[in-house]
């Protein structure tokens, strides 16, 4: 993949061990003119969904909670995060992988969802898009205790708690996850709950 201000000069795979990490050394055309040499890390994990689940009626949603440690080793103290569903793109579209991961770890079975947009999470360094859905819950959708796959090592907590105290949360910082985050304002700026 070339284009006129980019030219790839070598490509390295560091590790390939969970997902693949690249060392990629490029060319790159500055503005003055000039062309720059440099070398970047990036990882490919694939691309992933995430889905936060609302209930007009109780105004309600439902997020999971579980053990991240990336987080734990840069300073959270017990590793847990508190999350929106989420997972990775594998063979299917960003709109099947939604709902079989939402029924894998919250429980419930939507037939329903609407994508909201796209967004690079972390575009210095992950490859990754991710996919951004909502989708409304009531509790005659509930079809297991969800909580993940064992095969996956997922031990994920489900948690239905009000919106307002969602928020809270994002200020307290009880919620620090980015893709959480963007969902819960998302769903509060158009006014949505």
């Amino acid at each position: 993949m070339q284009t006129d201000n980019i030219r790839i000069l070598k490509t390295e795979i560091l590790s390939d061990n969970w997902y693949t990490l690249r060392k990629i050394t490029y060319d790159c055309l500055l503005k003055d003119g000039t062309w720059r040499t440099q070398s970047r890390e990036a990882y490919d994990r694939g691309n992933g969904a995430t889905i936060l689940l609302y209930n007009r009626e109780l105004r309600s949603v439902i997020l999971t909670k579980q053990f991240r440690l990336p987080s734990y080793i840069n300073g959270n103290p017990t590793g847990m995060l508190i999350e929106s569903c989420a997972g990775l793109l594998e063979l299917d579209n960003a709109e099947a992988c939604i709902k079989r991961e939402t029924e894998e770890e919250t429980g419930y079975h939507i037939s329903r969802v609407e994508k909201i947009f796209e967004a690079y999470m972390s575009p210095g360094s992950v490859t990754e898009i991710l996919h951004f859905f909502i989708a409304e819950y009531a509790s005659d959708m509930k079809v297991s205790d969800g909580g993940g796959l064992a095969h996956e090592q997922e031990d994920i907590e489900v948690l239905e708690m009000m919106f307002d105290s969602a928020l809270k949360m994002i200020d307290t910082g009880e919620i620090k996850d980015g893709k959480t985050i963007m969902l819960l304002q998302y769903l509060r700026l158009k006014k949505i709950l």
